[in-house]
């Protein structure tokens, strides 16, 4: 008997030949491992294979292009755009993957392709080590890595992909290569940025760095005195180092103890001040901000594992972000930036961000297909909400927030704050001439594009032009 062209002896000898567990339709644990972050996304794949080695990926990957199965891979996170998940197909589940090894005398981490940035953080707070992670505890390290990698701390040691060493991958025939400045040069190159495209990565090593504790000011302060705070924080990164980041988000205000009680679950302009050092040079840092008089304040020495998990994405929510890079950040752009704020869903976990660049990740001269990291500023609309009769609200208003600050807009885009925003925005988050070069790595290394369900890049055809078509996985057909 075959279901969805796969039949019971082949599912048998998949089973016999991996460690992870095999999950069918109706199998207990099936719609659990097929749940996403976002519940926008209700995807019912043929096999869903949870992966507990590198050998696994290599046999289910076969599998899948033996049946001809088109195939999902599923790192740690958030996969906002849903591509973790395929209909009919085959989803290769990196998640029992998370181990993380610290060597603290070469100050390096080695990562499994489905650990968490929690993993990754809570294995390296002992050691006193850093590296550049995002700005929640749930990203999955994988994703973030391959497609460049900004948060808290970029501006301090680079993106997170700077820091990358080396990738194990496993390419779409099935080949487990390590990727490197000396093995494989090329497609270690595109790895930073590149996302998925390429392989199933199964595990990075990365460089880390010492730092035992930071300081974190949060500052929050009723809407109408968003634009006055804006500017203050825009003036304060202008002259910023390095030991300086943070962001301005509009928020739903918390219930937590240091926010008044006429500003829970109301619209709050939040500012989160990021110092990778001790509070008293964080107060001096902070301190135009501070003499703004926050209705409601925090701050507090904590190791980065405890800052990522502070304002972590809460899951089962529907989800649509978006982002616009903007070249400078005049009094008009912060006008319409906080005008927007007014339209949020209220309350939600809905955030309207903005996020300063430049330092360390500003200033490198590597050549990796990343042309938003020398923006200034992101502005990211990052909408999560529960009632589908809310979905085009969300929509609208992400959409807006772009709009607004388009005459300021690079026009470059982080890949890793969209979902499905077509080929445009795909070619423009990597550089035309960047995307083109990384065609021609496609074409070397996943010529029928079997992992083509993320930012997809298509092959380049024979005569060297970036392909046209969805790409294709060979014929489906029963095994026996």
């Amino acid at each position: 008997m075959a279901v969805n062209g796969v039949t019971s002896t082949a599912l048998d000898r998949l089973r016999a030949r991996v460690t992870g567990d095999v999950l069918l339709p109706g199998a207990e644990g099936y719609d659990a491992a097929r749940t996403l972050f976002n519940s926008m996304y209700d995807r019912r794949p043929a096999v869903i294979v949870q992966c507990a080695q590198p050998s696994d990926v290599v046999t289910a990957l076969r599998f899948g292009r033996e049946l001809g199965l088109p195939i999902a891979v599923r790192g740690g996170g958030h996969g906002v755009a849903g591509k973790a998940m395929v209909d009919g197909g085959l989803v290769l589940d990196l998640r029992r993957m998370h181990e993380v090894e610290i060597d603290p005398g070469a100050r390096t981490a080695r990562v499994g392709g489905g650990a968490t940035m929690s993993h990754l953080d809570r294995a390296a707070e002992p050691y006193g080590l850093v590296t550049t992670g995002g700005r929640v505890s749930t990203t999955g390290v994988g994703g973030f890595l391959l497609g460049g990698g900004t948060g808290w701390l970029d501006r301090k040691f680079g993106l997170a992909c700077d820091n990358l060493l080396s990738v194990d991958l496993v390419t779409a025939d099935g080949t487990r290569v390590t990727a490197s400045e000396s093995e494989h040069p090329e497609l270690f190159w595109a790895l930073h940025g590149g996302g998925g495209n390429f392989g199933v990565a199964t595990s990075f090593t990365l460089q880390l760095y010492p730092l035992p504790v930071l300081t974190v000011i949060l500052g929050l302060w009723p809407p109408d005195r968003g634009p006055q705070v804006v500017r203050a924080f825009r003036d304060l990164m202008a002259e910023a180092g390095d030991d300086v980041s943070g962001g301005v988000i509009y928020l739903t205000a918390p219930p937590e103890p240091f926010v008044p009680e006429e500003l829970v679950d109301r619209l709050a302009c939040g500012v989160l001040v990021v110092y990778t050092g001790r509070e008293e040079a964080a107060r001096r840092a902070a301190a135009p901000l501070l003499e703004l008089e926050p209705a409601g304040s925090m701050i507090e020495e904590m190791p980065n594992a405890e800052l990522e998990s502070m304002i972590d994405d809460p899951p089962g929510y529907r989800n649509y972000w978006s982002v616009e890079h903007l070249d400078s950040l005049p009094d008009d752009a912060v006008r319409r930036f906080c005008a927007r704020a007014d339209d949020m869903l209220v309350p939600s976990p809905t955030q309207h961000a903005l996020f300063p660049q430049g330092g360390a990740a500003g200033r490198s001269t590597a050549d990796y297909p990343l042309p938003w990291r020398h923006a200034r500023w992101a502005v990211h609309p990052f909408c999560l909400w529960e009632d589908p009769a809310d979905d085009e609200r969300s929509r609208r208003w992400a959409h807006a927030v772009r709009e607004d600050v388009r005459p300021w807009a690079s026009g470059a885009v982080y890949l890793n704050f969209v979902g499905d925003e077509g080929r445009d925005r795909i070619v423009a988050g990597l550089g035309e001439r960047n995307y083109r070069r990384l065609a021609a790595v496609k074409a070397h290394w996943d010529p029928e594009n079997v992992f083509r369900l993320n930012h997809n890049i298509q092959p380049a055809a024979a005569d060297g032009a970036p392909g046209s078509g969805p790409g294709h996985q060979g014929t489906r057909r029963t095994a026996a």
